[in-house]
């Protein structure tokens, strides 16, 4: 199993290697200081488990799971100095915490869960978990964060697309499409908080489509309150008429 530590302490990531090397089967994947490093490190690395700290200086560890996208996080576990009343939240949605200061048993077994939810039950399970603990954290600076890459499932690998190159977003079920150019990826979130991830650039055409503005290149009328939008890549969507309000304001000059 490798082992991401994400902790803004040097002491701490220094103290969390160290134990993590004593313990056979783990190895450490790297180490990250800040969100943004968090958030590249995990896409270069592809780490199996993240030891996340809740507050990074400025930023949460929220702020990284929602940037990554709750459908390509790794097993998550916290690395915290809140109390455990605080974190009984994370409790219920099923994600292990270590308290602060970190011991070396309670780390262990936290590691040793993770290896067990890497069973393809239970990683199923995994970006419910996190949606859940996305929905319910107060405050959620993270729920108000727009992004402009989406971290993707590229194969066997995560990959960075940026929000420019998406032309349109559909709901699949119990996931969303995500179509850029003549590549489309397949992401296990809902409509809703992508399109609260792409924020306002993106245009709702009708309850199960977003579209970029910027990839339509002809709009047709259809019937009463529907149009066609005709894509840069060929697509061709119809828009609902309960939309329609949405639409008029893409074609105000």
């Amino acid at each position: 199993m490798r082992v991401l530590i994400v902790d803004d302490e040097p002491l701490a990531r220094r103290g969390l290697r160290s134990e993590i090397e004593r313990l056979p089967g783990f190895a450490c994947a790297g180490e990250a200081s800040g969100r943004d490093e968090a958030i590249a490190a995990i896409v270069e690395q592809q780490p199996d488990v993240v030891l996340l700290d809740v507050q990074l200086g400025r930023a949460t560890a929220f702020e990284v799971i929602e940037q990554i996208g709750v459908e390509s996080m790794p097993l998550v576990i916290f690395v915290t100095a809140y109390d455990q009343h605080a974190l009984r939240a994370f409790e219920v949605n099923a994600i292990d915490f270590v308290l602060k200061p970190v011991d070396p048993d309670r780390l262990r077994d936290a590691l040793e869960k993770a290896t067990r939810q890497r069973s393809l039950e239970q990683g199923a399970s995994l970006a419910e978990r996190l949606e859940r603990l996305l929905a319910t954290s107060t405050p959620q600076p993270a729920a108000r964060t727009t992004i402009d890459r989406l971290v993707v499932p590229d194969g066997d690998r995560l990959a960075f697309v940026d929000v420019r190159t998406v032309e349109w977003i559909e709901a699949s079920g119990n996931y969303v499409r995500v179509h850029a150019g003549t590549r489309s990826y397949l992401l296990r979130t809902t409509m809703n908080r992508m399109a609260g991830r792409v924020g306002g650039t993106f245009v709702r055409v009708r309850r199960s489509a977003l579209v970029n503005p910027q990839a339509i290149v002809t709009v047709e009328r259809y019937a009463k309150g529907m149009f066609v939008l005709h894509l840069r890549s060929g697509a061709r969507l119809i828009s609902s008429r309960h939309h329609q309000a949405e639409i008029r304001k893409i074609l105000v000059p």
